[in-house]
């Protein structure tokens, strides 16, 4: 048997010894074999001719790294992949989810009457339920019409307002220039 084929053999051995590297944990001993089996791919390659041996050379440079990555790609499809690695968990999954939370998260743009002083924290009434809440930046007088601007975790926060916003209709709306 010629010797470029016992090069081209022990280059295949050689990148499905990585591949194998990739799949099973042993501890880098199949890395180290897959190692040994290119070079010697290599070396028998080179005894044949320079030109098997720059062309088995640039097979392995080139098949390595395609090799490993293609690998890398498909392990985490297989079933010891799927035990290692974990699931990206959802934002639903993360974020709490509670009635309460569902119903602090709806007051985003409600108005309502602060009960208490705010410096800055403090209780306001909203459609008749009394929240706690934290104002923006300011003071907020006892009975002075507020609007929940955002929630932040479980807290409300909420900024004045001189007066209680109108609806307005969209297509009834007028923009003044301000040229």
């Amino acid at each position: 048997m010629d010797l470029w084929i016992w090069a081209v053999v022990l280059l295949a051995v050689g990148l499905s010894l990585a591949v194998l590297e990739v799949f099973l944990p042993s501890g880098g001993l199949i890395g180290f074999l897959a190692g040994c089996t290119l070079v010697a791919a290599i070396v028998i390659a080179f005894k044949e001719g320079s030109a098997v041996g720059l062309a088995v050379l640039s097979t392995a440079l080139v098949g390595i790294p395609i090799v490993v990555t293609v690998a890398l790609q498909l392990w985490p499809k297989t079933a010891l992949g799927r035990r290692m690695l974990l699931v990206v968990p959802e934002s639903d999954d993360v974020l709490p989810d509670s009635p309460r939370q569902r119903f602090v998260k709806g007051l985003v743009g409600r108005v309502g009457l602060a009960k208490t002083k705010m410096l800055p924290a403090g209780a306001v009434t909203i459609d008749g339920r009394t929240i706690d809440a934290v104002s923006e930046s300011m003071p907020i007088e006892v009975g002075q019409t507020v609007q929940v601007i955002q929630v932040r975790g479980r807290v409300v926060v909420v900024r004045p307002v001189d007066k209680e916003p109108q609806p307005t209709d969209p297509l009834k709306q007028t923009y003044e220039n301000p040229f």
